[in-house]
């Protein structure tokens, strides 16, 4: 089904495919480097990241981020605890949830990988896109993500 836009036409179900299709390879493509160099996943790296960029976040603050349920954002956390990367502290605001924080060894890692990361997506990314490409790209996907969040688009219910 095509959709006009600027008096353009849009195929939009192979934008959508193309999106998640991207969205997969690259996904996996930093996945087998992270855990290639530093023994981690793109998900783990991803929740440690945003606990180091948000000290005291809740459980629910990462689910609301990652617009994923609030069981699977805590078993993450769980198994980031095992691995001794994570620590749940009390929250005093709230009795019911606690407060995650990054242990030093956590901390160490994603500045492990800071440069893998990077590195990674520069070669996929800035690798196979002319800059002024990119950049578009990045400021069309960052404006509907906002429009999606803003709206509650896409959270899941539990």
């Amino acid at each position: 089904m095509e959709y006009t836009s600027a008096g353009e036409a849009v195929d939009l179900p192979k934008l959508f495919s193309d999106l998640v299709r991207c969205e997969t390879r690259l996904y996996n493509a930093l996945n087998d480097r992270l855990r290639q160099r530093h023994g981690i996943v793109t998900s783990q790296l991803e929740f440690l990241r945003f606990l180091r960029d948000h000290p005291g976040a809740r459980v629910a603050d990462l689910a609301t981020e990652f617009a994923a349920g609030v069981g699977a954002i805590s078993k993450g956390i769980d198994r980031l605890e095992q691995q001794g990367w994570v620590a749940r502290q009390p929250n005093p605001a709230d009795r019911r949830s606690s407060l995650l924080a990054l242990t030093e060894d956590g901390l160490r890692l994603v500045r492990s990988t800071d440069d893998t990361f990077t590195e990674c997506l520069a070669e996929l990314l800035g690798g196979n896109l002319p800059s002024s490409s990119l950049s578009t790209v990045a400021q069309s996907l960052s404006q509907l993500r906002d429009v999606l969040e803003r709206a509650g688009i896409g959270t899941p219910a539990g």
